[in-house]
């Protein structure tokens, strides 16, 4: 076990949590609805072509071209073909009239946009060149038999359910939703809509973990506020950890004679407590209770939404099945000073400025406070600054987008 009182290094801290993430093994087999925002346990194999036959791209004519270099000036039209229906075979220099995603008749060698054509008595003249194969998709183009369409640890969303239902896969194998207990703890915290007493504040942690939770396809199960006392904080944790696979807790880890959390956890099961070299987030602890997995956050409301978005997300997608793809970067410009470098890593918040000249910039909200939740309601990402580094405008920086951590 790490001591209490070492700082550990932000990159580290993250490679240990996930290294403790057990992958998931309860899995189920559900139609492609009920699968929705669930981890693919099983690679999807196509047991058919798509498409299944030559058919057309076009609402136009079905050619069957004698000489390319020589076309007639008019060719006979002598059937239709709707999608859903089957051609007779074209003679040379002949067409057929068809539509969209109707299979080409036997001896098509390329298909004209209707508007690239004129009737005339007789049959249809053309008004463009024609290039052998053109606007017919070939049987297989798309997807062929025995190719894996979908590969397993993908988070399935709308896109990849039209895909199975694209190969005719009707049912999915995926990993069971995650249980995750969540607790608050402090007896300053009151819920909002509730009047606040002499030296009270609104809960707003429980609000953004468990609406990250959410997002996440979670199964929640919130066990509201814990009083600061230390039977009622062994209490909520043994039942949470009973009926969850994970837990997750705000505030109580740090070594104050209020933070029953960390003693709960140690007399209930296994505590690692590290204090992180980040700003904001220093405090984070892993353990275990039981078959429960638990992580434990800070309280400060910017310092809680941080360290869940770079370091409890990733565990609990590892949880759930889901590759890690690391922090997703981006190289901006900063349209801002930080003069006064920090011996921890920091992640300010900003916002990308698209007017700003060049190709836009980054600003910084003003008071970076581990407690300004306003910081990150304005913000649109983080820049990711390296311990003693001071950053000046113009400056090019590592941006984090909120988005690739909160989608």
């Amino acid at each position: 076990m790490k001591p209490f009182h070492s700082m550990l290094d932000f990159d580290e801290a993250r490679r240990r949590l996930l290294h403790a993430a057990r992958a998931p093994t309860a899995t189920q087999h559900l139609a492609l609805l009920q699968a929705a925002g669930l981890t693919l346990a099983n690679p999807v194999v196509s047991p058919i072509n798509v498409p299944g036959f030559d058919n057309s791209a076009m609402d136009g004519y079905a050619l069957a071209v004698g000489d390319f270099s020589a076309l007639p000036e008019v060719f006979p039209v002598g059937q239709r073909i709707a999608a859903g229906q089957t051609g007779m075979p074209l003679q040379v220099n002949t067409a057929a009239r068809i539509f969209t995603g109707a299979p080409t008749p036997p001896g098509c060698n390329a298909i004209v946009p209707q508007e690239h054509t004129s009737e005339q008595p007789g049959g249809v003249q053309l008004n463009r060149p024609v290039q052998p194969g053109q606007h017919i998709r070939h049987l297989g183009e798309d997807i062929a038999a025995g190719a894996t369409v979908l590969t397993s640890g993908q988070r399935l969303g709308p896109q990849h359910l039209a895909m199975a239902a694209s190969v005719g896969v009707a049912t999915l194998t995926v990993f069971q939703r995650l249980q995750v207990g969540v607790l608050f703890t402090g007896d300053e915290l009151t819920e909002p809509g509730q009047p606040l007493a002499p030296g009270a504040i609104y809960n707003s942690n429980r609000y953004a973990i468990v609406a990250m939770l959410h997002q996440l396809g979670c199964v929640v199960q919130d066990y509201g506020i814990v009083r600061d006392s230390a039977l009622a904080t062994r209490e909520a944790l043994a039942r949470a950890a009973a009926e969850n696979d994970v837990i997750i807790t705000c505030g109580g880890v740090s070594v104050g004679e209020e933070d029953h959390v960390k003693a709960a956890v140690q007399v209930l099961g296994k505590l690692d407590l590290w204090q992180i070299s980040m700003k904001p987030g220093k405090p984070l602890a892993y353990g275990t209770i039981g078959q429960a997995d638990f992580i434990g956050l800070p309280g400060n409301p910017v310092s809680a939404f941080v360290t869940f978005m770079l370091l409890a997300r990733p565990f609990l997608q590892k949880r759930m099945g889901m590759p890690d793809p690391g922090l997703q970067t981006l190289t901006a410009t900063a349209g801002f000073d930080w003069p006064r470098p920090d011996k921890r890593r920091e992640f300010l918040r900003v916002r990308f400025d698209p007017s700003a000249p060049g190709n836009g910039m980054l600003q910084r909200w003003g008071n970076q406070g581990s407690g300004v939740m306003s910081s990150i309601a304005w913000a649109d990402g983080l820049v990711d600054i390296a311990p003693a580094t001071i950053i000046r405008q113009g400056d090019q920086v590592r941006y984090i987008p909120l988005s690739s951590l909160l989608n």
